[in-house]
């Protein structure tokens, strides 16, 4: 008996044999077409099936799953009319007179390859979506369907990740759980896996290839661990445990406010990517945007999106949300991507180099000033909060004012309606800031603490490494602490403080956040509902107690454990 170790991506325990899956798009035809019209007109008649197949496979999801996991496919819909895609697809046909297959396949390669360089979990998990609209996209193209993913028995899969809509199109009955080499926790496959309660470890590495076919497994989705051939005392435990839920939802709690059997209210608001993370934002009820991530604007090679066309794009996003306040994320770049005019030093580990609020400090005219003017412009009619990333002195907020300030006042001398006053906050994802929390909320109007980067900043471990994601998950007494004192630290100073990592959207992580006075929870629009129900399930007095034990644990799993204990009644 052996385990293996990965990312926790969607909770349950499943027993059964292994079946591994190896899942490949066609590959495109290479060689020079004679007439460019009539491939491209093949490109419009896929672009045209591919919207009706994701509208059918939404509406089908529907009846299985909630409207904000199901409009995962609106968004890949979305993918489908983007302008500078199709544009480059065009060009290549015309210009290169390649076939549509590779027009298509050359065309979305830089894309995923940018995506997949990204620091953000969320942004780079944006690749598996990209991956699944080009890999439907070329099925239609060859006329070849896509092949199914049939157990002949029910049994847990093994790949090396899975697209969206293969998640989508499992047989529940014959899929128990899912264990891939690749993935994460927010990539939409997880977001689906979960939706459809079907346990899923990620990330495991290329050790998942040398477990035969057949071999029995207990799989953790919640622990992120894999069982490989267990013998019958670990059988036994893992069949008590088998039919423990994580938390009980209460019925009628998919709509309204996040209010406490004592009265207390969570504010849930939604972290986005893009345009495309809207609708199902507002289908789960948010209450506003705590996160919205600017790098989908800066995804182009060729040039750094302009004013005007950040402008648009926030406005399109602050009018949907009628009146809710929208954080925008300054861009949190910094060496993973080149930025068209910027020339960023290399550096060997970007995560400890110019990212975040320095890089865009260091290059104020080509970053900082378009992005700022562009948030004041829509400031003035929108509830819009500027958020800073990476914050690690006060120097830095204090800078980003000065330069805020700046922007304002030439833009109200150009006769552009500006506000008298835009909310700043900062962001607290490394350790740094979160000691310095009383000398940063003094200079904010609220913090929002990043608990992915804080857990692997604080436990110096990558929550994306199989080999140590265990230390950077879950419930971290560390990292507890730290947001403990932070908390602490943002009320005395009467300073709101939000939680925007994946934590947040955690239903066994909720009832300590709650009880450490976190103010407002911010999540992928998917786990809002199931985060609502587990505070109004909650009284304060129990969760303060809970946040209590956790703080004292010794490691995560014994804080999970205590909170298990203490809302389950079970192991």
């Amino acid at each position: 008996m052996r385990t293996l170790h990965g990312i926790a991506a969607s909770p349950g325990i499943v027993i059964g044999p292994l079946v591994r899956v190896r899942m490949e798009a066609p590959r495109p035809a290479r060689g020079m077409v004679t007439d460019p019209a009539a491939e491209w007109a093949r490109v419009q008649v896929a672009l045209a099936q591919a919207k009706t197949q994701l509208t059918t496979l939404q509406t089908q999801l529907l009846a299985h799953v909630d409207a904000e996991e199901a409009a995962i496919f609106r968004a890949h819909a979305l993918m489908l009319d983007d302008p500078v895609l199709l544009q480059q697809v065009r060009q290549h046909i015309e210009e290169r007179h390649s076939s549509a297959e590779a027009a298509l396949h050359d065309a979305a390669e830089g894309y995923i390859r940018q995506l997949d360089g990204l620091a953000d979990p969320a942004l780079r998990a944006r690749a598996a979506d990209l991956r699944d609209v080009v890999a439907r996209l070329q099925h239609l193209l060859s006329g070849v369907s896509p092949a199914k993913i049939t157990p002949p028995a029910p049994s847990i899969l093994a790949a090396a990740d899975l697209l969206p809509s293969e998640v989508a199109s499992l047989d529940r009955a014959c899929v128990l759980g899912i264990c891939t080499s690749r993935g994460g926790p927010t990539s939409h496959a997880a977001i689906l896996a979960r939706a459809l309660g079907i346990p899923a470890v990620m990330g495991l590495g290329d050790a998942l290839w040398e477990i035969p076919d057949g071999t029995l497994l207990i799989l953790d989705g919640g622990a992120g661990v894999l069982w490989i051939a267990p013998d019958q005392e670990t059988l036994g435990r893992y069949k008590v445990r088998q039919n423990a839920s994580i938390l009980p939802v209460p019925q009628g709690a998919s709509h309204g406010p996040a209010v406490t059997r004592d009265r207390h209210r969570v504010r849930l608001l939604a972290n986005l990517s893009g345009e495309e993370d809207v609708q199902a934002a507002l289908d789960a009820g948010a209450e506003g945007v705590g996160v919205l991530r600017t790098e989908f604007l800066y995804l182009n090679d060729t040039a750094l999106p302009g004013e005007a066309s950040q402008v648009r794009a926030y406005e399109g996003i602050a009018a949907c949300f009628a009146g809710l306040p929208v954080g925008v994320r300054l861009l949190d770049l910094g060496g993973e991507k080149a930025l068209p005019g910027v020339a960023v030093p290399h550096a060997a580990n970007p995560a400890l180099g110019q990212r975040g609020v320095r890089l865009s400090l260091a290059y104020p005219e080509l970053l900082l000033w378009p992005q700022l003017r562009a948030l004041l412009r829509v400031a003035g009619t929108h509830d819009l909060r500027v958020l800073l990333p990476m914050v690690t002195t006060v120097a830095e907020v204090r800078a980003v004012r000065d330069h805020l300030a700046t922007c304002s006042a030439a833009l109200a001398a150009a006769g552009v309606a500006v506000p008298d006053r835009v909310q700043l906050g900062a962001m607290i994802e490394v350790p740094a800031a979160a000691l310095l929390a009383d000398q940063i909320a003094a200079e904010v109007d609220f913090l929002s603490v990043g608990t992915n980067d804080l857990t692997q900043y604080t436990l110096a471990a990558d929550r994306t490494h199989p080999a140590v994601a265990e230390l950077a998950g879950g419930l971290q007494p560390a990292v507890l602490r730290l947001l403990d004192g932070v908390v602490r630290a943002a009320h005395v100073q009467g300073c709101p403080v939000e939680l925007c990592g994946e934590l947040a959207g955690d239903p066994l992580a909720v009832p300590v956040l709650v009880g450490l006075g976190v103010d407002a929870l911010s999540m992928a629009p998917a786990a809002i509902p199931r985060v609502r129900a587990v505070v109004r399930g909650l009284t304060l007095d129990a969760a303060r107690a809970a946040a209590q034990e956790a703080l004292l644990a010794e490691d995560a799993a014994a804080a999970e454990a205590l909170v298990r204990a203490r809302f389950l009644n079970h192991g």
